[in-house]
């Protein structure tokens, strides 16, 4: 891509990376042609939580600003599976009308609704909610709810919520498939990993059959067997309970379920767990004393266990093995966080509370159904079946398992309607391409916004102007509501000229308003947008929504959110507060926490941590018979597909140059297996699943254990320069793997745990 200077270069300019959840805040100039080029990138010295920091990732987003991928017009298929462009008063009442049918012929359940958000794309899952609500939507998935719902599930049992853990400041360091170096997850991740790395009184400990960058610098690392998490964790906690390290006065001021838990652990064969896991048993005793002895633990677990054989099972022992050595509720520990837009709550009742998809009775864990069910829920004759679907930010055809059998269920849809940036994999399926703005086109906002004590939330002003014939989801969604006859405008009208009187006149109008119509509720982001949108800073007008949200916040969190300096009564606080985080180029600090607050925010039931998940004891207890998670004479191998690596991220950036190294995607794999195999380090190799096969090059490597492969996250997707036709640069990993490889409760995919064989080519 070039990034010509042909434009006097702009002052630096306050953003964020959206290549991972940290969402780093950056500065970024401008220039090139028509000054639309990010030129420069650096870290943003002013915000609260990466302090300047930022990876080599972030230099490389002018990649997914610019380039031939963006479309600026919506597109109508023709019956012969081309596209034609439609001009959006047409776009808006086909595909307002076609959902509108739907709607009233199947009803809104018939509607699924995919992604809403996105690395720092957040906003538009505010928005959509209108769309959904008026159109009685009620079912959803996400990226999400291919990776996190076991966790969430685990955590809203026993914590009534997420928790995060304070790395900057722990004694011990846990990583439990997680590399940080390169997928970060906490904030400064490299500064911070070598800060504890390099302090002889603090310890930091990897869990990952890869000898990853992490792994390298830590003072233990247990190389697990692909696999083997749930065998290694249970080995660990039972240390923990049989050498009687359990802080017992803790559990007693702080938790139930202690006397129903210990006994699954206190008959465990340790030594048996520890052999079919891989892991010396020494090493594992030393691990589970470090932890239990400790006066701070840390530790994460993500999509190296999260998409994994057992994986709720491991996320439950994870807990089991913090919670049981009192590793919560102080500095350096875990914790939970504050939230202006929380992403998910308790669990009431246990599995018994969760609902179910309607065709296949799939649990629904956070207000997601798992995307390993979405094909069953549409190919199907089932009288409830999906029959249309809305995408949005996401691109299920090449992101979830099982590629040809996504895109089979796709096309068998009455109705897909996709609203990106780019013509994905997805959108060449669809019945209408809704195109929008970029991130940088339109304001936005960080939501995994996760510190303690000190938590900040940031509003991103757009750094340059729509591109002509496009505009954001929000007034995609105001648009659409519209059509739909939903939006009552002397409403609207009624709103901004309260807004204009003042802000006590406002809230007063506002509330009276839900008062008057309950049902406008649902209503609130695009009635909002419509009414003051246009009255905010300029840039500002998609962050209308979050008055609402500030406003619900101060309620809830009102002494965390005074200590931050937005104190007074509540209305006028969340005012405030709003008010600055549209005034701040950078991140505000919004709430303030001291470490009783996260015992407060336990939202169990009786306000206790609940210890005991019964829904996962049968598993656990199975685990004493089951064998080590080794190959097959088929399938010798264990391929891991999505593996982060130094220029991997998420896949809205198409252009295959914004990668500096391993551009084409490599398949790494030891020495030893490729000398099996008869492959040569940068030659040509068929990797073959039960799924399907697909040429690769290979990378030898000793950081990767015997037996276990990986490919790179983020490849196989098309891309042509402009006049020149689509090229596909490396694997897309969902072609060889299977819809039904799934953890038994989360319906979480096993994309880390992959049964594959590799052969040499000429």
């Amino acid at each position: 891509m070039s990034l010509a200077t042909d434009h006097p270069v702009s002052d630096w300019k306050h953003n964020a990376c959206i290549l991972c959840e940290c969402n780093c805040g950056i500065e970024v100039q401008l220039g090139g042609p028509q000054g639309r080029n990010l030129v420069r990138v650096r870290g943003d010295d002013a915000h609260p939580a990466s302090r300047g920091y930022a990876c080599e990732k972030a230099s490389r987003v002018d990649y997914y600003q610019n380039g031939p991928h963006r479309l600026t017009r919506p597109l109508r298929r023709r019956a012969d599976g081309g596209f034609d462009e439609i001009d959006w008063d047409t776009a808006i009442r086909e595909v307002a009308g076609k959902l509108a049918a739907l709607r009233d012929t199947h009803g809104g359940s018939s509607i699924l609704y995919y992604g809403g958000g996105g690395q720092g794309n957040h906003l538009p899952g505010l928005y959509s909610r209108a769309t959904r609500a008026v159109l009685g939507m009620r079912y959803q998935s996400s990226a999400l709810a291919q990776e996190k719902t076991g966790e969430f599930f685990v955590a809203g049992c026993m914590l009534g919520g997420i928790t995060r853990s304070d790395f900057e400041h722990c004694e011990v360091g846990l990583l439990i498939g997680k590399n940080p170096w390169l997928s970060h997850g906490i904030p400064r991740a490299r500064v911070t990993l070598r800060e504890i790395a390099r302090d002889p009184a603090r310890t930091l400990i990897v869990i990952d059959p890869r000898l990853t960058e992490t792994a390298e610098i830590a003072d233990l690392h247990l190389r697990v067997q692909p696999g083997g998490d749930a065998h290694l964790l249970t080995a660990m906690v039972a240390v923990v309970v049989q050498e009687d390290l359990v802080a017992r006065d803790w559990l007693a001021a702080h938790a139930d379920g202690v006397a129903e838990v210990l006994p699954h652990f206190s008959a465990v064969s340790v030594a048996e767990c520890c052999a079919k896991a891989g892991v010396d048993e020494a090493l594992v005793r030393q691990a589970a004393r470090c932890i239990a002895r400790a006066g701070s633990v840390a530790s994460f677990e993500d999509l190296g266990v999260q998409m994994n054989r057992h994986s709720t099972l491991v996320s439950y022992l994870h807990k089991l093995l913090v919670l049981l050595t009192g590793h919560f509720g102080k500095k350096g520990a875990a914790y939970r966080p504050s939230s202006l837009v929380p992403l998910f709550g308790g669990v009431n009742g246990g599995a018994a509370g969760l609902k179910r998809t309607p065709v296949t009775g799939a649990p629904i864990i956070g207000g997601l159904m798992p995307c390993n069910s979405i094909p069953d829920e549409i190919l199907s004759d089932h009288a409830q079946r999906f029959r249309g679907l809305i995408v949005e930010s996401g691109n299920p055809a090449h992101s979830l398992a099982d590629g040809p059998r996504m895109r089979q269920a796709l096309a068998a849809l009455d109705l897909l309607v996709v609203i990106d940036v780019a013509m994905t994999e997805s959108a060449r399926l669809a019945h209408y391409v809704l195109p929008v703005a970029s991130q940088f086109e339109k304001a936005e906002a960080t939501f995994f916004n996760f510190e303690f004590p000190n938590n900040y939330f940031h509003v991103r002003r757009a750094l340059l102007p729509q591109l002509d014939g496009l505009f954001s989801e929000a007034e995609l969604h105001a648009r659409l509501v519209e059509a739909l006859g939903a939006l009552p405008q002397e409403a609207v009208a009624a709103l901004r000229a309260a807004w204009e009187a003042g802000r006590a006149d406002f809230r007063r109008a506002f509330v009276g308003l839900m008062r008057a119509d309950p049902q406008l509720e649902v209503l609130a982001p695009v009635l909002l947008y419509r009414a003051i949108g246009p009255l905010l800073p300029e840039g500002s007008a998609e962050a209308a929504a979050l008055w609402g949200v500030c406003q619900t916040a101060s309620q809830k969190q009102m002494a965390s959110i005074a200590r931050a300096g937005f104190d007074g009564p509540a209305p006028e606080a969340a005012d405030a507060l709003f008010d600055a985080l549209l005034a701040s180029p950078s991140a505000v600090v919004f709430s303030i926490d001291d470490w009783a607050e996260s015992f407060q925010r336990v939202a169990t039931a009786n306000g206790r941590i609940q210890l005991a998940i019964p829904e996962l004891f049968e598993e656990l207890d199975a685990l004493a018979a089951e064998p080590a998670p080794t190959g097959s004479a088929e399938f010798p191998l264990v391929l891991s597909a999505g593996e982060r690596r130094s220029f991997t991220a998420n896949t809205i950036i198409r252009n295959p140059a914004w990668r500096n190294k391993d551009r084409n995607g490599a398949l790494r794999m030891h020495p030893d297996d490729a000398a099996r195999a008869g492959v040569v380090n940068g030659g040509a190799a068929l990797l073959s699943t039960g799924r399907g096969s697909a040429k690769v090059l290979v990378e030898l490597s000793d950081r990767m254990r015997p037996g276990h492969v990986s490919l790179p996250n983020g490849q196989g997707l098309d891309y042509g320069e402009e006049g020149g036709p689509p090229q596909v640069t490396g694997v897309s990993t969902n072609e060889l793997t299977s819809n039904e490889d799934r953890d038994w409760f989360a319906g979480t995919p096993w994309h880390k745990h992959v049964p594959a064989r590799v052969m040499a080519l000429e």
